[in-house]
């Protein structure tokens, strides 16, 4: 009687557990499909009612307020069962209430674009069906999706056929990609040795960087971890543009030689963090195959001016470097994240493949089955390409580059309105999208001029109608935009420009 009753026991409690995976694990049964449906609806409710009734890119909320909302849920209360309208609505409370909105006209601070409403779509799939890029039996069409958009990128940039790339999960990657190969391409045609294998020589120390003071951080985070040091990193001075001065460079590569140091590479930006500054490509480009240096161009900025026939033309002499990044979710648009490096020269995969059997084996690539793998970092990749694949499709090209056009159009108008005023300082010419500049009124006073403008950037932040970020040049606060989105206005940017004015003010009345 006993083992009935406990036979009985299991069964139902099979039954229950055979009933959890079909309602909560995706699959094509019944209730699965509805339990999908259903919560997709919810949450697109939630969403789109959110983002309808904020009107400002921010609540002011603190990050005291926020802290204490989260660690008051206890992790060992997790215990599940939680209906999924129960779970939304904490949600609004620890994360949606608060969440910084990137799409709002007068958030204009960092790198972060507004997003394109099919990207949008392409993520139910890319989630839904959770299809793994690193190899062909985890993603079939997926990886051909993927290398037509190479294709494609490869063509705008001007690299020749034998070109090759990946997508990647961003730009500190991208730059990490092209580093690896300049370091193992000196390293293989220089020394008797195979890096991939028996690691760096000795003179490894000596291998030098080269780009501008202004170049982005991730070059020298980079080289840390490839074992050659921050301090691998040279700086060149830019010219009051804040591009690469050639000169300069010139004189930097003479006088690393001389100190016995070994110079490897250059990299050139193509639109830096806080100027979008472009650096000389094509005068680089000459230098670097002067004194037999890999030419990097870090273009996660600058990357979507390739498809604008307009602006297209402040890129020339990418297509002469060894390798590029490009960031696709900066201006091109796309969700975080989608990212491309790319390579004048597929045979530089060598430096990075590896075979694993399991994976990628050489028979399998010798059968012509794409191998994806062998030219990543990372294993395991989401299909990200869908999400440029859709936004290809369904706006085009010209309809995407018009959206980039219209930011620097807008960069251009900032810049004319705030020289035509006597209490904002200009220090450079926007190329792209970014402005830095100051607010710098005479009141009369002793006012500083860093604090008041580090000021004026807390307190529009803590107010939430509009968000702008600051930088500093040469040791000084200087408050900069960054415009990205093409639903920001002119009058967008003179009320943004009225807050810091009044916060300006309200600064020198406390001091």
């Amino acid at each position: 009687m006993n083992i009935v009753k406990q036979t009985n026991q299991n069964t139902n409690e099979a039954i229950i557990s055979q009933d959890i995976f079909k309602q909560y694990v995706f699959s094509n049964e019944k209730s699965s499909i509805t339990n999908y449906k259903n919560s997709m609806k919810k949450a697109i409710h939630v969403i789109s009612k959110h983002v309808k009734k904020r009107k400002t890119p921010f609540t002011g909320t603190s990050i005291k307020n926020i802290k204490e909302r989260i660690e008051s849920i206890k992790l060992e209360n997790f215990k599940g069962q939680h209906s999924l309208n129960y779970v939304l609505e904490e949600l609004k409370e620890i994360y949606l209430n608060d969440c910084v909105h990137f799409h709002n006209p007068k958030y204009i601070a960092h790198l972060n674009c507004p997003i394109l409403t099919p990207t949008l779509v392409a993520e139910a799939f890319i989630s839904s069906l959770n299809s793994s890029m690193d190899t062909w039996d985890q993603s079939t069409g997926g990886t051909f999706i993927e290398l037509k958009l190479i294709e494609w990128t490869l063509g705008i940039m001007g690299y020749p056929k034998e070109g090759d790339g990946i997508f990647t999960s961003g730009g500190t990657q991208s730059n990490l990609m092209g580093l690896l190969l300049a370091r193992d391409y000196y390293i293989k045609n220089n020394y008797d040795i195979d890096p991939k294998m028996d690691g760096l020589p000795s003179e490894a120390s000596k291998f030098k960087i080269l780009c501008s003071e202004v170049s982005h951080f991730s070059l020298k985070k980079n080289l840390s971890l490839l074992g050659l040091g921050q301090n691998a990193v040279v700086p060149v001075s830019v010219d009051s543009d804040f591009k690469m001065n050639i000169t300069k460079l010139e004189q930097a590569i003479r006088k690393q030689k001389e100190l016995g140091n070994i110079p490897i590479a250059i990299v050139g930006t193509a639109g830096t963090t806080d100027f979008g500054s472009i650096d000389p490509l094509i005068e680089i480009s000459r230098i670097a195959k002067k004194n037999s240096l890999w030419f990097h161009v870090d273009a996660a900025y600058g990357g979507g001016l390739l498809i604008s026939e307009t602006h297209k033309n402040k890129l020339k002499g990418i297509e002469l470097s060894d390798s590029a990044t490009i960031d696709y979710h900066k201006t091109f648009y796309q969700p975080v994240s989608s990212s491309g490096f790319f390579m004048r020269d597929k045979s530089f995969v060598d430096y990075i493949k590896y075979h694993a059997d399991y994976l990628n084996s050489k028979e399998q690539e010798e059968e012509g089955i794409p191998n994806m793998v062998k030219k990543s970092i990372q294993t395991t990749r989401r299909f990200d390409a869908l999400k440029l694949w859709f936004t290809l499709r369904i706006i085009g090209v010209e309809g995407l580059s018009s959206y980039l056009e219209k930011a620097v159009e807008n960069a251009q108008f900032t810049a004319n309105f705030l020289r035509e005023r006597k209490d904002f300082e200009m220090i450079h010419n926007p190329e792209i999208s970014a402005i830095v500049f100051r607010y710098t009124p005479f009141f009369g006073n002793d006012v500083s001029y860093c604090n008041l403008n580090s000021y004026i950037r807390k307190a529009i932040f803590n107010e939430g109608k509009a968000i702008i970020t600051s930088t500093k040049v040469n040791d000084e606060v200087f408050l900069k935009f960054t415009l990205l989105n093409p639903l920001t206005t002119t009058q967008d940017i003179e009320e943004v420009i009225a807050l810091i004015i009044h916060h300006g003010q309200q600064y020198s009345l406390k001091n």
